[in-house]
């Protein structure tokens, strides 16, 4: 059995290992859905505080910006002070944003509150993943992986449900009350079972923090806005504009900053860098899934949104059983086949999604792609997740946790945007709601499919060719690149 270290005590195995992947799975998992609640409660938010379209839109692309361009600086601030120290932090900020969310009187507060919350889920999210490799080492850290990997995927599907349930039985706020209780447990019982990673001396990249926060929330802001303003608006021209002159001094500050919130070293793995790029399109896919087949469902098939959020019970379900077969899986054959197979799944579950009609049934329009696209997200979400962080070392497990998490909600956040712009540009004057509706969900689907298409070339060209000598980290041999079992050699 491995065991894990307590650095507060002499005895190594002092840990209760159960605990401690509860207390991060529950918290990563209260982040990753209020990335999906709020999708089925939008409707009755609207009407609740007289929301507008675009004010909207911004209720969850304040979180998702936010999140997105923290995410790095929120890794880097786990290797300075201490990843639970961190963790425990972020966790306050977000329970505190719940709260402010749940209260809201007015449209600006709850969006200011949703920035704020994404603030705490840019510290939670990097530091969860971190703490998680630092606390489980040959074995049973790809369990760990394949337990994380599988609340990343089920997280999302069961935010409509809770959303759709809340908003229907109670009020849209309930959503966001039922993170209080919760965000207060872990944040008691971290200090009693996570462990503390060391302090390192070093400072902040504030060059790179600042450019690469504005730079990708520049870059989101000009996808948004050209869909609404369109493309040639002096607006939208000059955030494109400074989105690129942002990122390309990231990059620049990055080469040269002595200790870099993205040592750019981490790109220097050819499967790390598949495992980034796929997870960016993949998730760009897996959003415009979620929000576009949410409004098929209330605004095509008539369901209320407790009915839409039961609807994505059939992929959950499918989700859930096949993520808990990924460790033996992963075990006889690698992680490799699992990741190809479970992006193809995917996008033959979206390319049938995408076929929907008006008079399209539930079960056969619906349920039946979902069954699809369900196991396939199962299949590729760990070994994504144990491609992203393979052979980094220990000073970089922080950083390289963070572009995983980078990748997932700026691929999440680009994805909407462009497959919102794909939608619109498909609308058609003077249908009826239901078809126009229909076209530009069948459109975005479409698009969603290509996107997946892009991700799975882009497994098959730079990680499955890769058959790289398997890494030692930590003192324990990493099975991550592996095609068929490696024993695991105990520190």
């Amino acid at each position: 059995m491995t065991r894990t270290r307590n650095p507060g005590t002499n005895n190594p195995g002092s840990r209760n290992t159960a605990a401690i992947l509860t207390i991060i799975l529950v918290s990563y998992f209260m982040i990753l859905l209020d990335n999906s609640v709020i999708f089925t409660a939008l409707p009755s938010l609207a009407v609740d505080l007289g929301l507008a379209p675009a004010e909207l839109a911004w209720v969850q692309d304040a979180y998702t910006l936010v999140f997105g361009g923290l995410l790095l600086l929120g890794a880097r601030a786990g290797d300075i002070l201490g990843r639970r120290r961190v963790f425990v932090f972020g966790l306050a900020v977000f329970s505190i944003a719940s709260l402010l969310i749940a209260l809201a009187p007015t449209a600006w507060l709850l969006i200011a509150a949703r920035a704020l919350q994404g603030v705490g889920a840019a510290i939670v999210a990097p530091s969860a993943l971190s703490l998680l490799t630092a606390s489980f080492e040959g074995a049973a850290r790809d369990r760990a992986v394949a337990w994380y990997a599988a609340t990343a995927g089920i997280g999302a599907s069961l935010g409509m449900l809770v959303g759709g349930a809340a908003a229907t039985l109670l009020s849209w706020r309930a959503g966001f009350w039922i993170n209080v209780p919760i965000g207060i447990a872990m944040i008691v019982l971290a200090p009693r079972f996570l462990p503390e990673t060391p302090t390192s001396p070093g400072r902040f990249d504030a060059t790179g923090a600042i450019t690469s926060t504005l730079g990708i929330g520049a870059l989101v802001f000009a996808l948004l806005h050209g869909t609404d303003a369109g493309w040639g608006d002096p607006l939208t021209l000059a955030s494109f504009a400074a989105a690129t002159a942002l990122l390309l001094v990231f990059v620049l500050a990055e080469s040269r900053a002595a200790q870099p919130i993205m040592p750019l070293r981490l790109f220097s793995s050819r499967i790390r860098t598949g495992a980034y790029l796929v997870r960016l399109t993949y998730l760009g896919a897996m959003i415009g899934f979620f929000f576009f087949t949410t409004q098929f469902l209330q605004g095509v098939l008539g369901f209320t949104a407790l009915q839409a959020g039961l609807a994505f019970l059939p992929m959950t379900l499918v989700n859930f059983v096949v993520a808990m077969a990924i460790p033996r899986l992963v075990a006889r054959i690698g992680n490799t086949w699992p990741l190809v197979i479970g992006v193809a799944l995917t996008l033959a579950g979206m390319l049938w999604l995408s076929r929907l009609a008006p008079d399209s049934a539930y079960v056969t329009g619906v349920a039946l792609p979902m069954l699809l696209i369900g196991a396939g997200q199962a299949l590729a979400f760990a070994p994504m997740t144990t491609f992203g962080i393979s052979g980094a070392t220990t000073a970089d497990a922080g950083a390289a946790s963070g572009v995983v998490n980078t990748f997932h909600q700026v691929g999440m956040s680009l994805g909407l945007s462009v497959l919102v712009a794909v939608a619109a540009a498909s609308d058609v004057q003077g249908e009826a709601t239901e078809t126009a509706l229909t076209g530009e969900v069948s459109a975005a689907l479409t698009a969603a499919a290509v996107l997946l298409g892009v991700a799975l070339i882009l497994a098959l060209a730079l990680i499955v060719p890769s058959r790289p000598r398997i890494p030692v980290v930590g003192g324990t041999v990493s099975t991550s690149h592996s095609t068929r079992p490696t024993r695991t050699l105990e520190a």
